[in-house]
């Protein structure tokens, strides 16, 4: 993303420049104040507002007006907020805070990375923040880029055919053969009416034939129509194989490519908006080859060939004849580009209902628990509504459209009689010539009424096509290095000067430092919100570091093949998921030939082998959809054995006891004191009596780390963990207080 824009000669000199000063940052924002008027209404820029931010200075540039200039050696900090609808520049300094600029939130990630950028040189950092996340606009069209780099809007036609003849590689041989039998279909199609024509003229007219010369006309027509007929029954067959095939292709390729893509990209997508993708986009483009791609072709030799034998037949009445097409395709031309807006409209609506849908029916426990049924019934009704609303404009466009396109065909048919009649009662022309002429008017002009759904039917494919491939051109933000290489892990983990954010410029950990031995178990501590999530996020490699590095038992953890890294991971998460299937099933999805005494071994291990013994079913029992026939502690404890089934090298357990009881945590540390023996372990617990065991304590506090060491060393200082502890003991107390006065 470019955060270095150029500027205008005059605009460099109002910034005055000092000799030895460069300009380190320079982006565009659409919101200002009128500063030197102290004016408090908001004026839209014409795109000639900056924020500039060079090593000394951060300024607001309007035009060639520098409206507020800040000193960073004055500055305490410099931060990007987000409000309602839109985002501000915050400036502190020993005056109080200062909004220094204020843009729409189109703008918001590269204003975002400058006011990163300042802080960093503010805090005496003489370092360039680099950009990492995508444009989100693009600056041809203005149009929202959903997630490439690339603006499927700006793509141009000969890029979707390039797409769409991609989508098509291996299935040549059967796009050929459907070609070969539509051009023979249309060659049929105009044959017939020049053998029409001479059975009019030469034997009906004349009456110089006689029964046999009618039967072999009969028969002849019937033969070439029967002759169609198959070709069209073979054409019709391939083309449904071949949309069938591709639609699996593409759900195969789209389900592939969103599983090796990164987390960061999937949190930023709609489940509903996936699914559409996968599902319905990939079931237009079986519709486009089923219903229009088999017509296409012959529909387009048929008219070429029909306009061919009018002109041969007569130029005048042709002229007159087609004046009506140039009209019908001017009409269609003016709103191809509403008609791709508007599907592309319904298609967001369609997304969010589906998105909606899905969160309620996943979330229906906590919709009945809360009473908020007639809440959520109206929420989906609104989405509802307005993906109707936008069918009904749709339609109600097509409903004026198409009639008025077919009025113009049907002027242009009659517009050949006329002169064809003309030309018959003047001699010009015999009956059997008019009718071939009308016959391949119908050619040209049914044809045509057919294209005016083209355009239609095209621009649902394109778009369809462009939202498939805007999942399929993204780029995985974590990819195996060309010399990553699969290892053993002993256990040794290394954290060197490691700074993260989910975005890049607002970071969750900065300059975390620390080493663990194998076997060592480590407790990360701290606030809700501090980043002890994160540390395991980046451990397990769901993302990479923006600065720093870990390694593990020496190896850059981006220099280890992610499937040898991630098969030696036994985690437990905090939300506990449980796929759709039976106990074993769940169980056996980290280690696939898993025999059963493991599976049982494994169970034991984590306290849940007699519960699932007392189900009816046993290890069969099916758990439906996230494990909710289960409690809460149980599916945790199955979430455990599974970690344990794996027998990882690396161990990580994040709030791993928090839905057990008393009773069941103490068995379950007992287990896992016996399972983490040899084992590297990262634990996260609020409850920090399950981490006083822990040969390390890391306490995060304000993205860094606040304080390491054993949990009597941490105590010792009374420190942040002293605090922790001591609030902990006042609640437990607090708590057995309130027990003995209710008993």
């Amino acid at each position: 993303m470019k955060l270095l824009y150029d500027l205008k000669d005059e605009c460099k000199k109002a910034l005055c420049l000092k000799e030895n000063e460069t300009i380190w940052y320079c982006v565009p924002f659409d919101l200002v104040y009128d500063f030197s008027e102290r004016l408090a209404k908001e004026e839209y820029t014409d795109g000639e507002a900056y924020l500039v931010v060079t090593e000394y200075r951060m300024m607001v540039l309007c035009g060639t007006t520098v409206l507020k200039e800040f000193v960073l050696s004055e500055c305490k900090e410099i931060k990007c907020e987000t409000q309602v609808h839109c985002g501000v520049v915050v400036v502190t300094d020993d005056e109080g805070k200062h909004m220094a600029a204020r843009f729409s939130l189109r703008h918001i990630t590269r204003v975002a990375y400058v006011a990163r950028g300042a802080d960093v040189l503010v805090q005496g950092l003489n370092e360039r923040i680099e950009s990492h996340e995508y444009e989100t606009y693009c600056e041809k069209c203005g149009r929202a880029m959903p997630g490439t780099s690339k603006c499927p809007y700006c793509d141009g036609k000969a890029v979707v055919l390039k797409k769409f003849w991609k989508l098509c590689k291996g299935y040549q041989w059967k796009l050929l053969a459907i070609s070969c039998f539509m051009v023979i279909a249309s060659g049929i199609s105009i044959l017939m009416p020049d053998i029409q024509q001479n059975f009019i003229d030469n034997i009906l007219l004349t009456k110089a034939g006689d029964y046999t010369d009618i039967v072999k006309f009969v028969l002849t027509m019937l033969g070439l129509t029967a002759a169609l007929i198959i070709i069209n029954v073979v054409r019709n067959w391939w083309c449904v194989s071949l949309g069938a095939m591709l639609s699996m292709d593409l759900r195969e390729m789209l389900y592939q490519k969103i599983q090796i893509l990164s987390i960061s990209f999937i949190n930023k997508r709609k489940p509903g908006e996936l699914m559409n993708r996968v599902s319905r986009d990939t079931a237009q483009i079986r519709r486009f080859m089923e219903e229009i791609f088999g017509s296409m072709i012959s529909t387009i030799v048929t008219m070429i060939a029909s306009l061919i034998m009018m002109l041969t037949l007569d130029v005048k009445m042709t002229f007159y004849s087609t004046a009506m097409i140039i009209c019908a395709i001017v009409i269609t031309r003016l709103f191809w580009r509403n008609i791709h807006k508007i599907f592309h409209k319904q298609w967001l609506r369609d997304d969010e209902m589906r998105s909606g849908l899905q969160d309620v029916i996943s979330g229906m426990r906590v919709v009945k628990a809360f009473g908020k049924e007639e809440e959520e019934s109206a929420k989906f009704e609104r989405l509802s509504q307005n993906f109707a609303r936008m069918q009904v404009k749709n339609e109600t466009f097509w409903a004026v459209f198409f009639p008025i396109l077919m009025f113009i065909m049907s002027a242009g048919s009659y517009i050949a009689i006329y002169f064809g009649g003309l030309e018959v009662l003047e001699g010009g022309m015999s009956v059997g010539e008019l009718m071939q002429f009308v016959t391949y008017t119908g050619y040209l002009f049914g044809p045509l009424a057919w294209m005016t759904h083209l355009p239609r039917s095209v621009v649902q494919m394109i778009t369809s096509l462009n939202r498939i491939y805007d999942v399929l051109d993204e780029e995985p933000e974590l990819k195996d290095g060309e010399e990553a290489k699969a290892i053993e892990i002993k256990g040794d983990i290394k954290f060197n000067d490691v700074s993260f954010g989910y975005n890049s410029y607002e970071p969750v950990l900065e300059h975390i430092s620390f080493d663990v031995k194998a076997g060592e178990m480590i407790g990360l501590v701290g606030a809700s919100g501090t980043g002890k999530s994160t540390i395991i996020n980046l451990i397990m490699r769901l993302y990479d570091v923006n600065r720093g590095s870990i390694s593990i038992d020496g190896i850059d953890i981006r220099d280890i093949e992610q499937t040898s890294l991630h098969s030696q991971l036994g985690v437990v998460l905090q939300e506990t998921f449980l796929f759709s299937g039976t106990i074993l099933n769940n169980l056996r999805f980290v280690k696939a030939d898993a025999t059963n005494e493991e599976i049982i071994r494994a169970c034991k291990a984590a306290n849940a082998h007699d519960f699932i013994c007392k189900m009816p079913d046993g290890y069969n029992t099916y758990v439906g959809e996230h494990g909710y026939n289960l409690s809460g502690g149980e599916r945790q404890r199955i979430a455990i054995a599974r970690a344990i089934l794996n027998n990882p090298r690396l161990l990580i357990l994040d709030e791993a006891t928090s839905a057990l009881d008393t009773e069941s945590e103490f068995l379950i540390q007992q287990a896992l004191e016996r399972l983490t023996a040899g084992k590297t372990t990262f634990a996260i617990a609020h409850r920090l009596s399950t981490l006083r065991n822990a040969d390390r304590l890391i306490v995060i506090d304000g993205h860094k780390i606040a304080e390491i060491g054993t949990h009597n060393e941490l105590l010792e200082k009374k420190g942040i963990y002293y605090g922790l502890v001591t609030a902990q003991l006042e609640m437990a107390a607090g708590k057995e207080a309130d027990e003995n006065v209710i008993s």
